[in-house]
């Protein structure tokens, strides 16, 4: 018996796929699901990653991956729990409202739905910005942007538009057709990019430029933790959610969950880890543009739209930049697939919630939620229009998809009080300390992507909250209550994030942000910002824990979550 009088054993079929109501279809095998994770995270983030955390960290890059990897596995840890309990899609917007109730599973589902919305777009921009190196009128740089590439009018625009309705065309084939063409996609990604780190080790590695143009670590500390989060090294992480947003179209969840989260940040960490050392040891140091000119920091290629066939090209390896302007196409717009996927099964997850209108609810007969899908793509074009380049929505991204992962730690530990004898395939060892460690690392990286980027997140938050108020008015009869004292870590934690992010001015920008810059960015400041930072953690995770539901309302949640089940 639990605390609230109900059966282990009636809990633990709560979730069981034999009953069919919801129209979701469980056709994900093990493969499938580890395949969709990874193919997730390889998608734009390593054609530009290494080199635009070499332009950051110099050499030091290298350990920016292996802090950035630490981190989003502590956080993928907490989930490679939660997952097989709640083997429901859309999980990361559901664990929420399950612990805290309406009012706080609202916010992180419009944090989540948001984040991954904006993801598809980000990997057309990036498939568009490589393409245009030989079809001309996709792109160009613009000075406005910062002299970073963007989509041409009208060209580019409508180029990108095609690609966003073939990933709604796909998805509503169903997940299994989503299956079949994604793992031949992700293996493919997989050849390309060791074929490149072999390929920049055999032909030109110069060990000299681990030392030479300012050392190792040419940018500081500073630089270390400004790539992470700016560079699109937490970015091209972020993928592992997809052993949780597709955990209810998964055959085995208790096994296939765990697998596919920790197995596809630890593949992709080594991956990413000696791509950069290869691009490290590879990049042209002669000429006016290269190393000894210009150093880590103004690092650029005559081909500036695609710096890994770039350095290709400068090393005599043409038939290798063909091969990665063919994977400049395949790669984002396989990622792009898989999160039209995911955006789709998220606002299905909100309407379950009873957070959004019911239609997000419908499925087609082959299992695809359309109402989502047809959104997703609505709203993905939407993006193109203040984020058109890939590095500024990159921060965007990673921030907001960061931010919502912060809620599975608080949950983890929330649950473990709420429900201690419902079954654990998986359990996380130690305590507080990792959910704790994963709950800081989360807001220790949204800070790093500075306060230029984390107003427009704040800002679209508050957005989410009038969206809320809408439906609030016009859809009265199906909303669940708020449980706003459940709710209230929220405050802490988004608020003193935000408050702390203004202050810290986190990298220097204050001529162009105008706060106060309390914080700074010598070392010793960082030092300061990382123990204010630690301290909200601390508030919020602690209120989280004391203010969560108790058990009987959490087991009425998860009773609702019966009805999401499965054919």
């Amino acid at each position: 018996m639990t605390a609230t009088g109900t059966p282990v054993e009636e809990q633990q079929e709560v979730f069981s796929p034999e009953d069919a109501t919801s129209g979701l279809r469980r056709d994900m095998g093990r493969t499938a699901l580890l395949f969709a994770g990874v193919g997730s995270i390889i998608g734009s983030g390593w054609l530009f990653g290494a080199f635009t955390a070499a332009g950051i960290a110099g050499p030091a890059a290298i350990l920016s991956w292996a802090i950035g990897a630490v981190m989003i596995m502590l956080i993928g840890l907490t989930y490679a729990e939660l997952g097989p309990m709640f083997p429901v899609s859309g999980g990361v917007a559901r664990y929420p409202h399950y612990s805290f109730g309406s009012a706080a599973s609202y916010v992180m589902g419009w944090i989540t739905w948001l984040a991954a919305a904006s993801v598809a777009p980000v990997e057309v921009e990036a498939a568009l910005q490589y393409a245009s190196n030989n079809i001309g009128g996709l792109a160009h740089i613009s000075a406005a942007a910062g002299g970073n590439p963007v989509l041409t009018f009208p060209l580019g625009y409508v180029v990108a538009a095609l690609f966003m309705a073939f990933f709604v065309f796909v998805n509503f084939c169903g997940i299994r057709w989503f299956a079949r063409l994604n793992t031949p996609l992700v293996t493919w990604k997989l050849f390309v990019i060791v074929l490149v780190i072999v390929a920049f080790l055999v032909t030109k590695f110069r060990g000299a430029n681990f030392s030479d143009f300012g050392g190792f670590n040419p940018g500081g500390v500073h630089g270390i933790f400004d790539a992470i989060a700016t560079a699109g090294i937490v970015f091209s992480f972020l993928g592992f959610r997809q052993g949780i947003e597709l955990a209810g179209e998964t055959k085995n969840p208790s096994r296939n969950i765990p697998f596919a989260i920790i197995g596809s940040v630890v593949i992709t960490a080594i991956v990413y880890i000696l791509l950069q050392v290869a691009f490290i040891g590879a990049a042209p140091v002669g000429g006016k543009s290269g190393l000894a000119a210009v150093g880590w920091s103004k690092l650029t290629f005559a081909n500036e739209f695609g710096p890994l066939a770039g350095i290709a090209q400068l090393i005599g390896l043409s038939w290798l930049a063909t091969v990665l302007y063919v994977d400049a196409v395949v790669s984002p717009a396989g990622t792009g697939l898989v999160y039209t996927t995911v955006t789709a099964r998220i606002s299905h997850a909100m309407s379950r919630n009873r957070n959004v209108p019911s239609d997000f609810e419908r499925t087609t007969t082959q299992g695809a939620p359309w109402v989502g899908l047809v959104l997703a793509f609505i709203v993905g074009l939407i993006f193109f229009l203040p984020f058109p380049g890939w590095q500024k929505l990159v921060e965007f991204i990673t921030s907001a998809t960061v931010l919502s992962f912060g809620a599975g730690p608080l949950v983890l530990v929330a649950m473990r009080r709420q429900m201690p004898d419902l079954k654990r395939k998986f359990r996380l060892p130690g305590g507080h300390i990792v959910p704790f460690l994963a709950f800081f690392s989360s807001n220790m990286i949204v800070y790093w992507a500075g306060w230029d980027t984390n107003w427009k997140l704040y800002l679209a938050i508050v957005l989410g909250l009038v969206l809320y108020g809408i439906n609030a008015i016009f859809g009265r009869e199906r909303l669940p209550r708020l449980d706003l004292r459940s709710a209230t870590f929220l405050i802490p934690w988004i608020g003193g994030g935000c408050l702390l992010s203004y202050l810290g001015n986190y990298p220097e920008k204050s001529e162009q942000a105008g706060n106060l810059a309390v914080f700074g960015t010598s070392g010793v400041s960082l030092v300061w910002a990382a123990l204010a930072i630690l301290t909200m953690s601390a508030v919020s995770y602690v209120l989280a824990y004391r203010l969560r539901l108790p058990s009987e309302r959490v087991a009425e949640n998860i009773k609702g979550a019966a009805e999401v089940q499965y054919r």
